[in-house]
């Protein structure tokens, strides 16, 4: 998985404690509506907009929501990252003691699982609630790299008074997302805090390759998974006539039989033995298996999905798709979610060099475009068509939409995004949209 250039929080050749004390400046005219001597970044401007809808008060910052000890245990061993947990303990751990910084792992709720460093740091760490069992998302803590980063899925580094509460101004914090390779889903991220003194822009750059590296550690786990999937199948398959396909919980097929692969199916939501409609196969039986399912595509045409919903109002954009057969969901990449969102818009489709400009403001960006889309349409077949990119016009299309306008896919800065968050109100959550339809 690859990130674009990490937005740092300390600018090229600024001295520390200079930007320290702007910073201090720009969070003052911010809070009291005077002129402010420069503008927070993007990243930290959207912050402050969500925190104050919170009503976090930056003086006396509410202590952070705290879990039991017993469910703090269980959420620990329900988390796929405790899978990788020894090598973010060893990529991290030694660098973040040498650098009087703290290393924390969340979940994607942004509660605290793990925490290392030495005993000093931690102390720091104790008194402002940096401490295993509590929430650092936005809403309990205000603008912080975990809680930010959590809600625009990327690497955040927040330095002194970029944090909302003024009892974090003493801090500098890096963070980075770890997601699931399989499905895309976001699992939790790795953070390292320090005093501000300790700021380094690479600090950033080194957690967020350790949240890679987590990442293709989950992917061969996964892999190893399907290959014992792929030897439990293959006595079933051997005798078999039809078409049939063996895949695991999360629908990535582990092996087939009379059939072209199919590198990923998208099960039911509650999938269960039966029949269930599939996209791009059609009408099939699920039977269980130790670990996965064995699928049979049925040869006859059978009812197709009638309801698209494209739901944005969660902290992770979700499709569901709903028929006669059943009803299933699906985690969108950002990008998916970005270009879902503009082919629900524009219903009677959209070419490449038109998604180019609405994702990427310039036209020069259609091969990347067309490769999105090809990946799109491994998962809906059947729904998102091509030759223009559009809904499958036997569906019905809906977009759940955030309470409010800046909340709309807060992580993307795609030119169509930006310019739909400036014409959805604040007042509608379902809707329903018709062709060249917005609202």
């Amino acid at each position: 998985m690859s990130f674009p250039p990490l937005d740092t929080a300390l600018p090229a050749g600024a001295d520390a404690r200079e930007h320290a004390l702007l910073l201090r400046r720009v969070h003052e005219a911010s809070l009291s509506g005077d002129p402010s001597p420069a503008r927070p970044r993007p990243v930290i401007e959207d912050s402050w907009s969500r925190t104050r809808r919170f009503g976090i008060d930056p003086d006396a910052g509410p202590p952070p929501r705290m879990v039991s000890l017993e469910e703090l245990h269980r959420r620990r061993e329900d988390s796929p990252i405790s899978e990788v947990l020894p090598l973010i303990r060893r990529s991290l751990v030694s660098v973040a003691d040498e650098a009087d910084h703290i290393m924390l792992v969340t979940d994607a709720s942004g509660q605290i699982l793990w925490r290392d460093g030495a005993h000093r740091i931690r102390t720091m760490g104790d008194r402002v609630g940096l401490i295993e069992g509590a929430y650092w998302n936005e809403g309990s803590t205000g603008t912080n790299a975990i809680g930010t980063t959590l809600v625009v899925g990327r690497p955040v580094q927040v330095y002194s008074a970029e944090h909302f509460v003024r009892s974090l101004h003493a801090l500098t914090c890096a963070c980075a997302p770890i997601h699931d390779p399989r499905d895309g889903r976001l699992l939790g991220a790795i953070d390292v805090t320090g005093p501000v003194s300790t700021v380094h822009p690479s600090t950033l750059a080194l957690v967020s390759a350790v949240a890679q590296l987590a990442e293709a550690h989950l992917q061969s786990i996964h892999h190893t998974h399907l290959e014992r999937l792929r030897s439990v199948a293959a006595p079933l398959l051997a005798g078999m006539r039809e078409r049939a396909l063996v895949v695991d919980d999360t629908g990535w097929t582990a092996a087939v039989v009379n059939m072209e692969p199919v590198r990923r199916v998208l099960l039911p939501k509650h999938h269960e033995t039966g029949t269930a409609w599939l996209p791009a196969l059609g009408e099939c039986s699920l039977e269980p298996l130790p670990g996965g399912w064995l699928i049979r595509p049925r040869p006859a045409e059978c009812a197709s999905p009638s309801t698209v919903t494209l739901d944005l109002s969660g902290p992770a954009p979700a499709v569901t798709v709903a028929g006669s057969s059943g009803r299933w969901a699906h985690r969108p990449t950002p990008r998916h979610a970005e270009l879902l969102l503009l082919l629900a818009v524009h219903r009677s489709g959209r070419t490449a060099a038109q998604l180019s400009h609405d994702v990427f403001g310039a036209v020069g960006h259609v091969v990347t475009v067309r490769a999105e889309l090809s990946r799109l349409r491994r998962h809906l077949g059947g729904i998102v068509e091509s030759r223009p990119y559009r809904f499958s016009e036997d569906v019905v299309v809906r977009v759940v939409l955030p309470d409010h306008p800046e909340d709309l896919l807060p992580g993307s800065v795609a030119p169509g995004v930006r310019a739909l968050r400036s014409r959805v109100g604040s007042g509608e959550r379902a809707i329903p949209l018709g062709a060249e339809s917005a609202t």
